[in-house]
């Protein structure tokens, strides 16, 4: 017996350690270039701010061919494809809207971390190319254009190396298929308006709307060409009529205030489960600690937007693993006061815990995700602040926080009920 709680003693160590690093990745950032990779995490202050509190840049996209009057489906598909690229990116705060009357596309979005300046031409590169897609025969004649391309992807297998897979909608599906029947052994060459971007050789007659570009020499290659494709997979060219900065609606004076409530009240709740609770609540401490620096990273890694209610997401997370920690802590404390030991009191009290703490997070889980399904904008970084509190929550609430209180209860000095907030006696 003395062997099994000894074997638990190192955990709470490892445990703090790991908090420890991660808490400061998610502040500081880390950044290590080798020969071979480069690992360059953003810490919290490389965060890519909405556009309510840091302001971003507001632009306006015509048809760059003036002979074209672009339908509404046209539009529409421009949108999508805009849309598309802005979520391929995480840029959660956005605003992207149509003028059929005027033939335009109105597009919103944040400035991308640790960008400086006001340069909102600079900006729209972010955006990727508006050209044109075509493909060619080679005569010179149109086989497809980007309205038929759904996506581009790139791959790798040992039959064909580096490649892109192509898929087309049916219409282009079609178009495809009888060009590739009469153009067997001869190229289609993929041009952005009149620049070239390969000239792949028809090897079958493709049918079912998906083809693949084979021969490609390196994945940066594959990657860069199926890049290109998708930014042109757009019904017309597309050219920015005007562009301006937008000042932030709120301004980082309101995240400043924010930030500094949140660490207050941060410090207040992590005092009171430590004086109430006591060695329950010091472990709350810690997985909380582990919770907020793992939110952290869950946004500035992949560089999601962070609006003022992505902010909200993550302090109503945070106020849900209190309430977890707070219903074990109880739990625990009343299975002692019961006549249990501590070991006992420990695992009853998680078990019988848990079946609340997850019905409470499950419900808001499922109001995450539809938030996420449905949403848009601030409404999406809202709820995916709130989803990935929430799995946190299951993590670093009830997984973390077993595993230190089971390691620290395995200490001869700490097993005493009043540690537990249950009275001073010795345990049995």
């Amino acid at each position: 017996m003395a062997g099994k709680i000894s074997s638990k003693k190192p955990t709470f160590f490892v445990i703090l350690a790991i908090v420890a690093a991660l808490a400061y990745v998610a502040v500081n950032g880390f950044f290590w270039l080798t020969d071979f990779f480069i690992v360059d995490i953003k810490g919290a202050n490389e965060m890519r701010l909405g556009i309510d509190i840091n302001g971003g840049v507001d632009a306006v996209f015509e048809c760059a061919d003036k002979s074209i009057t672009p339908t509404k489906d046209q539009l529409d598909a421009a949108k999508s494809k805009i849309e598309a690229r802005l979520d391929a990116r995480n840029i959660l705060d956005r605003d992207v809207a149509v003028s059929y009357e005027d033939k335009i596309v109105l597009v919103r979005f944040p400035w991308k971390s640790g960008q400086s300046d006001t340069d909102s031409s600079a900006a729209l590169k972010e955006l990727g190319e508006m050209a044109h897609l075509t493909f060619k025969d080679p005569d010179g004649n149109i086989v497809i254009e980007g309205k038929h391309v759904v996506k581009a992807t790139p791959g790798y297998s040992a039959e064909t190396s580096y490649s892109v897979e192509l898929k087309l909608n049916s219409e282009g599906g079609k178009l495809f298929a009888d060009a590739t029947k009469r153009l067997q052994d001869k190229n289609i060459s993929i041009y952005m308006d009149d620049t070239l971007i390969s000239s792949p050789v028809v090897r079958s007659h493709i049918t079912g709307g998906t083809a693949y570009i084979t021969d490609i020499s390196s994945s940066a290659e594959a990657n860069d060409l199926a890049a290109k494709i998708n930014a042109g997979a757009l019904p017309f060219a597309l050219s920015v009529k005007s562009n301006s900065t937008i000042n932030a609606t709120l301004g980082k004076g309101a995240l400043d205030i924010m930030v500094k409530a949140g660490i207050v009240a941060f410090a207040a709740v992590c005092l009171f489960m430590l004086l109430y609770y006591r060695l329950p609540g010091f472990v709350a401490v810690i997985a909380l600690t582990l919770q907020v620096a793992c939110q952290l990273l869950a946004l500035s890694v992949p560089q999601f937007s962070l609006t003022l209610p992505g902010i909200a997401g993550i302090i109503l997370s945070i106020g849900m693993g209190v309430d977890a920690n707070v219903i074990i802590s109880e739990r625990i404390k009343e299975e002692i006061r019961s006549g249990k030991t501590i070991d006992g009191a420990i695992q009853a009290g998680f078990k019988k815990a848990f079946s609340s703490v997850f019905d409470g997070n499950i419900t808001v889980m499922i109001v995450a995700i539809i938030l996420m399904i449905f949403g848009s904008g601030v409404m999406l970084s809202f709820g995916y602040s709130l989803l990935t509190g929430v799995l946190l929550n299951f993590l670093c609430g009830v997984t973390a926080s077993r595993l230190m209180i089971r390691s620290l209860s395995s200490q001869q000095w700490l097993r005493k009920k009043w540690f537990f907030g249950a009275g001073r006696e010795a345990s049995k």
